[in-house]
């Protein structure tokens, strides 16, 4: 299992059309695991910018009309070039204007994963969900007595939109078309962090570039940051500490500690 090293050896230049609530963690989570990025969102600059990248990562979190413009253009490019592209739906279901602009941006992009809490999904997949903000509802948690259906919703958006779908909580699941993981690596401290799902869309970018079994992929990026997480809080004294040392871990990470701190499970679907 070489997911980080390949990671650090391919060095891919990612481009973020993101919220400018975290893009400083998005990057700096970027630059920690071994990628490099890019932030822009002018509708005049941006779609050019994947012509020198390997991936795009769309996070429409803080929306203007010409970050939309932006994203589309480049999501586009990012297609004909054949780059990796994540889709993280900040916020889908909170209101009509964010559910129209998600739904144009998956009716024009194809992407290769879609990351999101269990209500940002469930609201993609047009089923019943109560989001919070930018939250989970409580009542949307994944848990080991409804993991079955979460299977069942996650494969059938698989199925509709080519993508892995990577669904982040107290457990993760990323499923395909036919196959699910689930992973139980983090801690509950990390969601008082702002920006730990921003990271791990990065994550899962770089990781898809770098290898190929997509659904891995999307694995590896997923438990990085759990495990980076984990590792943090034993020396953290309180939420900063534990956002830096996220970083630092994040820095540290390598494919043996992956590996050996993954709790994960698969499932065929």
């Amino acid at each position: 299992m070489d997911y980080i090293k390949n990671i650090r050896e391919k060095k891919p230049l990612i481009h973020f059309v993101t919220n400018y609530v975290t893009v400083n963690d998005v990057a700096n989570a970027t630059l920690a695991i071994g990628a490099s990025p890019i932030m822009t969102d002018e509708v005049l600059d941006a779609p050019d910018m994947q012509n020198i990248c390997n991936a795009l990562v769309i996070n429409p979190g803080t929306l203007n009309e010409n970050t939309v413009k932006a994203m589309i253009l480049s999501g586009k490019r990012a297609n004909e070039l054949g780059h990796v592209v994540v889709l993280d739906p900040c916020g889908a279901g909170a209101t009509p204007y964010r559910n129209k602009v998600i739904k144009e941006l998956m009716d024009n992009i194809h992407f290769d994963c879609i990351k999101g809490n269990i209500s940002e999904i469930k609201a993609l997949a047009n089923v019943s969900q109560s989001t919070k903000g930018v939250d989970a509802d409580v009542c949307d948690t994944v848990t080991r007595e409804n993991m079955f259906e979460v299977f069942k919703m996650a494969k059938e958006l698989s199925k509709r939109t080519k993508a892995i779908i990577a669904i982040t909580g107290p457990i993760d699941v990323i499923a395909s078309e036919n196959s699910a993981y689930i992973t139980d690596n983090g801690c509950k401290e990390m969601r008082a962090i702002t920006g730990t799902g921003c990271m791990t869309a990065a994550l899962i970018a770089a990781s898809l570039v770098a290898n190929e079994d997509r659904l891995k992929a999307c694995v590896a990026g997923v438990i990085a940051v759990g495990i980076a997480g984990e590792r943090a809080l034993k020396y953290a004294k309180g939420t900063g500490s534990l956002h830096i040392g996220l970083i630092d871990e994040l820095s540290n990470l390598d494919d043996i500690r992956l590996e050996g701190g993954a709790k994960i499970e698969r499932f065929e679907i």
